[in-house]
């Protein structure tokens, strides 16, 4: 197997609702499952991203949102082992339970810092226990456990702390734009052929949206779509698929996203306008050209976000997810590399700087954004337009400029990352 398609195995993963509540959750109820008895105290500290991403978006099989309530249905009835879905089977009597707990005071949840690495303490009280598990670096990364002050766990990289480990070169970045499009040009059919697990899913996701009087947008896309899913117009059709599913999930529906870089809006952004595109054009473009131009999506939007953080003031979701996925459009097109590079330096002069106010309605206009600027991006590049390498963030190679584009990130927007929770802190 490539070593390339075993990255995208790797991060390819089911999420369901907003990525960072189901983390909470997971984390808690991990704790929860080394502590005997009933639950006296929840407490929970989360870095900014983690904190502010969950912050307003809603909580699968639940009508509530928010870190406060993620954590109380850890508390409650989560299920570790199901990792991001460990919110999958909530009932009505469970959302009670957590709604009292919350209002009885029991769950208490701060911010630790600002950092745009993924960092969760949580812990659980109980009459006769208290444990503590660690997360760090990716949302399920269990980096030590704690049972009454022992160490009971630890995981690969447990001396790793937030903010002051070393890092090695993440792997991804050790290709170059050239490597990447030279497999997704070669790969077989057959090796890539799991990615299709992530068209079905989205596309079931979607459809709750569809049928759903909570979705508005979806709702919208829908009618300018000419009332079909499918229409003969890829890219309203692209805006339906991709929006009407990342509405869907951060509404809280019950069905998962196929999430990339630990999140399904990446993953809902890097799929859905490409198998828009595939569905509008239906026999003029083969099944494993779709394919291919998914994985350079995933590998594309990879390689942007080890630079930015997993979660930062920038929208991932539009300028790394968004890129990849303008890249994938532009192989369907038959772009070839020197194409694709314009592709990145006009979407890189365009959309970095889009801010990321947590995981809520929002995302689901930021993707039309997202949406629009890629096959904008696009139909220039194939006409032979695009912001030259002098100009801006642009940089004098495409990795260069994916390396900007991340920076602008972090390091670059820590105090817009600060400002933005204080905003959402001021509103509560």
């Amino acid at each position: 197997m490539e070593r390339l398609t075993e990255l995208i195995k790797q991060d390819m993963k089911p999420a369901l609702g907003v990525t960072e509540p189901g983390a909470i959750a997971f984390a808690v109820a991990k704790a929860r499952e080394y502590a005997e008895g009933a639950v006296c105290r929840v407490k929970v500290a989360l870095n900014s991203g983690m904190y502010k991403n969950a912050f307003t978006c809603g909580i699968p099989n639940s009508g509530k949102y928010g870190n406060l309530y993620a954590a109380a249905l850890g508390a409650v009835a989560a299920r570790a082992e199901l990792g991001l879905e460990s919110l999958a089977y909530i009932t009505a009597a469970d959302n009670e339970k957590a709604a009292a707990m919350v209002e009885e005071g029991k769950i208490e949840v701060k911010m630790s810092g600002i950092s745009s690495d993924i960092s969760i303490d949580a812990t659980v009280e109980t009459e006769k226990d208290v444990c503590t598990v660690k997360i760090r670096n990716t949302h399920t990364g269990i980096n030590c456990i704690e049972k009454n002050g022992e160490v009971v766990f630890r995981g690969d990289f447990a001396g790793a702390e937030n903010g002051n480990q070393e890092r090695e070169t993440p792997e991804i970045h050790r290709y170059t734009l050239h490597d990447i499009l030279e497999y997704a040009s070669s790969v077989s059919e057959r090796e890539i052929s799991f990615i299709r697990d992530a068209f079905s899913m989205n596309m079931e996701l979607l459809e709750e949206g569809v049928h759903s009087d909570r979705a508005v947008l979806t709702k919208q896309l829908l009618k300018e779509n000419q009332g079909s899913i499918i229409s003969g117009d890829a890219h309203r059709t692209a805006q339906l698929l991709c929006n009407g599913a990342i509405e869907a999930r951060v509404l809280g529906m019950s069905r998962p996203a196929m999430s990339i870089t630990g999140s399904g809006a990446h993953g809902i952004i890097a799929t859905m306008p490409l198998f828009a595109y595939f569905q509008v054009n239906y026999g003029k473009v083969e099944d494993v050209l779709l394919l291919r131009a998914t994985a350079l999506s995933y590998l594309i939007t990879m390689y942007i976000k080890e630079y930015s953080g997993r979660l930062s003031a920038f929208c991932g979701c539009g300028i790394a997810a968004g890129t990849g996925m303008a890249c994938g459009l532009a192989l369907l097109h038959g772009a070839g590399e020197e194409q694709i590079d314009m592709v990145i330096r006009n979407m890189a002069s365009g959309l970095t700087g889009m801010i990321c106010d947590g995981g809520n309605h929002g995302c689901a206009m930021k993707g039309i954004v997202a949406v629009d600027a890629a096959f904008r991006a696009v139909d220039m590049a194939m006409a032979g337009v695009s912001i030259g390498a002098v100009h801006g963030i642009n940089g004098k190679t495409p990795e260069d400029t994916m390396r900007y584009m991340g920076m602008i990130a972090s390091p670059g927007m820590i105090q817009t990352e600060k400002t933005i929770v204080e905003i959402m802190e001021q509103k509560q």
